[in-house]
């Protein structure tokens, strides 16, 4: 039987959009977002996995989860 490789997932910031509410911030079960500055929500990349909780809380939906 094969076994499928799921690729990488991460979640990304449109920087732009981002209101610095901190929802993230809050429900990321690894804490790898931060906010930086007091401006925007950073992701630390090592400790992201990918989960979309972020995404789904934001309430900006600034938060997208691609595969890397």
């Amino acid at each position: 039987m094969e076994r499928k490789i799921r690729k990488a997932r991460k979640a990304f910031v449109h920087t732009e959009e981002c209101v610095a509410c901190g929802c993230c911030v809050k429900i990321c079960p690894k804490n790898a977002i931060e906010i930086w500055k007091g401006i925007l929500a950073k992701v630390n990349m090592e400790k992201c996995v990918g989960c979309g909780k972020c995404a789904k809380e934001c309430p900006a939906s600034v938060i997208e989860i691609k595969e890397v």
